[in-house]
């Protein structure tokens, strides 16, 4: 048979598996984007939740899915909720986080899963999959997570995923630097509904490039990311105090060849003390622009920044580093196709 009465007499059909995802708590879409890229035309979002009113601006920049992103998830009935096969979830990790804890309890809030506005969200999550019985789920917290109550609030997730749900379940603490310039662990933990082979050894680094590979020329950088006499004076002063009583607390001074930075945290937009660039000897220092903390965290440069400079500090400080969710999508992918 030849090849031209091959094409003619048999028609060749590709058929691509489609892998319906429900974003919850997606924040800019973050965990979205990493899994998207690994999943490549395959993945389609069918349902998205956020209730920041600017994480949402972000999000419908940048995503155009043609359906509302649904707000308050503690309001929708699971019933309402398309069906999908993959569930990603960055549960909001203030009850769980060491610096959230510290401030809930000096203000004699609970925390964890006895916190009634934010520690039961995760029960959101199980009655989501309790109801849709998704084939997997990807979510993310803090590292500290596991250690949280003496590790019992680890331990109440992982029994109701498990036992209550029935799902096969892993878990690992990621630290973002095999992948971006940067110190950030988290705790990833995947879930499937069917025993299969899959593995956080198969989540292997990339490697990156140092900092310089996410900074702007210092010529495109405005005036108003450089540290004013004012603050920069108060920073040093503040590291000094805390180094002459054997602290470590203090500002984070990188340059173009500093092989990576500190965590980059949602409360940037304050003083930018984490990671400040150097500008040269004798001269200020200056914050990141949004655009490079966006590189921080591997978005990349066509991804659209709509809001203002804090609330840009606010939504990639609280962000996954999208290529951390890309391996492990990738090694998700041949149990979900």
């Amino acid at each position: 048979m030849t090849p031209s009465s091959l094409t003619s007499s048999t028609e060749l059909e590709v058929v691509v598996t489609v892998v319906r995802m429900a974003d919850l708590f997606a924040g800019i879409g973050g965990i979205r984007m990493g899994m998207q890229q690994a999943l490549g035309e395959s993945a389609v979002c069918v349902y998205t939740s956020e209730w920041n009113k600017y994480s949402v601006q972000t999000y419908q920049a940048n995503w155009h899915d043609g359906y509302e992103i649904a707000g308050d998830i503690t309001q929708v009935p699971a019933a309402s909720i398309p069906d999908f096969d993959l569930l990603l979830a960055g549960f909001p990790c203030q009850p769980f986080s060491i610096a959230g804890v510290s401030k809930k309890r000096s203000l004699g809030r609970p925390t964890g899963f006895e916190d009634k506005t934010q520690g039961t969200l995760f029960f959101d999550v199980a009655r989501i999959l309790k109801e849709k019985r998704p084939k997997a789920f990807l979510l993310e917290n803090v590292k500290n997570l596991l250690s949280h109550d003496r590790g019992r609030t680890f331990r109440t997730i992982w029994s109701v995923l498990t036992e209550d749900l029935g799902y096969h379940v892993t878990y690992r603490v990621i630290d973002a630097d095999g992948f971006v310039p940067q110190h950030r662990e988290r705790t990833y933990i995947v879930g499937f509904l069917e025993e299969n082979d899959f593995s956080f050894d198969a989540v292997r680094p990339t490697g990156h490039g140092n900092v310089g590979t996410i900074l702007l020329p210092e010529d495109e950088v405005p005036d108003k990311y450089v540290l004013s006499d004012k603050l920069w004076t108060y920073l040093q002063n503040y590291a000094a105090k805390h180094k002459a009583a054997g602290n470590g607390f203090g500002y984070g001074l990188v340059n173009a060849q500093t092989e990576r930075t500190r965590t980059l945290s949602a409360r940037y937009y304050k003083d930018g003390s984490e990671i400040l660039v150097s500008r040269g000897e004798g001269v200020n220092p200056r914050r990141l622009t949004p655009r490079e903390c966006a590189r921080l965290m591997g978005y990349p440069d066509s991804f659209q920044i709509p809001v203002s400079d804090t609330q840009a500090y606010k939504q990639f400080g609280n962000s996954v580093a999208v290529p951390v969710i890309r391996a492990i999508g990738e090694a998700m992918k041949p149990y979900l196709l």
